[in-house]
């Protein structure tokens, strides 16, 4: 399954989207902030690179625009500088069957606004010292700004962002660039296993809700997309009532109301966009996609959660017991460092506005690929069976503490955590809650959660290599014969 947001790419499948999403999710927590002097003198952002903030506290501060904007603020006084990120339900569920269009007006935000072609907008935000980004998701789309705070920099910074975001010109040259991009990045996937793979896994577990479709767009569809049809995209989607306005730096509170006013003002007006339908249940099934290739891409999927679920904690929780981690997981420890099938396996929970896809991804060498799948589905129903041990779940919880202190290690971070807290809708004590309600889980908690949302008999399964005879296992070993390929394929 796969996003690309032109010209960048991202698999909703790949463990370390996952990964981060649970990382950000689960760490930071909202209390006071801390005092400290403010340092002057910095002239570019450059000079903030040796400068790692120090751990810091959080009040999360909020309210709406007069535009219907929701705001999520942070004061954070320790670097002179802010983040600024807009979280618009813009993703690729709203293509309304234009596939690829919520890629291609993302992707054409800052190539153009009246006055100021890409080259001057590039430009403008660098010789502010400031960084503008963009992408574009299954359910969102983001435009964010890091500016430094001192009012001759931010005031300037604002108003080239307020105009990128708010009215793109989307000029015609550019629009042909980077359609021949994605055409590009299309033959490429051709070429792809795990590109191949991904896709034709969300087809088969989505069908033809807007998750089973490619978020990028097809070399069928892309071509056809107008500037018309961008502008009015833009229109509905980038609307002041449809979008999180999430602000974390060196800012009072009336300087960031400021801001969310500018920026609110700038958008077009118009309500939220409704999510997407829930989809429906797939039927198990296996895919195979010849391929040539040493390795083969197993990829096991299901409908997993929504991000609203009351078991997120708890599942996510399992998932990283089971195959959310690196070594010393179930997954990784029964099917790498045991028998040396894999160089890594991992599994993943990624909900989203509705219910978004648990996964199990691994390669293994193609003449042991039937013997590995099978041994992955075993594992599976076996831990469904057992859940986790008392000691799994007390390293798991240790490890989470343990990584607590990262979790306000920078301005970035946090400004994602509030854009998902806004977007999702979920309280702003979520982060905390979400702590606290890992930490006192037992097992019999993870074991009904993993069962009340996944069947080991209802897998949708994805493999991506060559038809070659089979060979047995080898036996679990504390020594495998033969390790794991050293670089996985693609």
């Amino acid at each position: 399954m796969s996003d690309r947001s032109a010209p960048r790419q991202i698999s909703f499948s790949n463990r370390l989207i996952a990964l981060a999403l649970a990382v950000s999710a689960v760490l930071a927590t909202p209390v006071h902030a801390a005092d400290s002097a403010k340092p002057t003198g910095l002239q570019t952002l450059k000079a903030l690179d040796s400068k790692a903030p120090s751990r810091r506290q959080l009040n999360v501060q909020n309210w709406k625009t007069a535009e219907g904007a929701r705001v999520l603020f942070v004061e954070a006084r320790e670097l002179p500088m802010f983040d600024l990120r807009l979280t618009f339900a813009a993703g690729s569920s709203q293509d309304g069957g234009v596939q690829g269009l919520a890629t291609l007006t993302n992707a054409m935000l800052n190539e153009g606004v009246k006055g100021k072609d890409v080259t001057a907008i590039a430009e403008g935000f660098e010789n502010l010292g400031a960084d503008f980004g963009n992408g574009s998701y299954r359910d969102m789309a983001v435009a964010s700004l890091r500016s430094l705070s001192a009012a001759d920099k931010r005031t300037p910074a604002l108003d080239l962002f307020a105009d990128v975001v708010g009215k793109p010109t989307f000029p015609e040259d550019s629009l042909k660039r980077i359609k021949n991009q994605l055409l590009a990045g299309f033959e490429y996937d051709k070429q792809n296993p795990a590109k191949l793979g991904s896709k034709a896994l969300s087809s088969a577990l989505y069908g033809s809700h807007p998750y089973g479709t490619p978020s990028e767009g097809t070399a069928a569809s892309i071509p056809g997309i107008t500037q018309t049809q961008l502008h009015d995209f833009h229109a509905k989607a980038y609307t002041a009532g449809n979008v999180v306005i999430a602000l974390v730096g060196d800012l009072s509170r009336s300087e960031a109301q400021s801001i969310a006013a500018k920026v609110s003002a700038a958008l077009p007006k118009g309500p939220a966009l409704a999510a997407p339908a829930q989809p429906d249940e797939p039927k198990a099934e296996v895919k195979h996609i010849d391929f040539p290739s040493k390795q083969t891409h197993l990829m096991l999927a299901e409908l997993g959660i929504d991000r609203n679920d009351p078991d997120w904690a708890a599942l996510s929780m399992g998932n990283q017991i089971f195959g959310g981690g690196a070594f010393g997981t179930r997954l990784m420890t029964e099917v790498r460092e045991k028998r040396g099938l894999t160089y890594g396996v991992y599994s993943s929970f990624t909900p989203m506005q509705v219910r978004g896809p648990f996964t199990i991804d691994l390669q293994t060498r193609a003449e042991l690929s039937e013997g590995t799948l099978k041994l992955v589905q075993d594992l599976l129903t076996d831990y469904l069976k057992t859940g986790p041990t008392q000691q799994e779940l007390d390293d798991a919880k240790r490890e989470l503490a343990g990584s607590f202190p990262l979790s306000t290690a920078s301005n970035a971070s946090i400004v994602g955590q509030l854009g998902a807290i806004g977007f999702y809708n979920l309280p702003l004590t979520w982060l905390e809650d979400f702590m606290q309600q890992s930490q006192a889980l037992t097992v019999e908690q993870v074991k009904a959660a993993m069962n009340k949302h996944l069947a080991a008999n209802q897998l949708v399964i994805v493999t991506v290599g060559p038809t070659v005879p089979q060979k047995p296992l080898p036996p679990p070993t504390e020594r495998p014969a033969d390790q794991p390929l050293g670089v996985p394929e693609h």
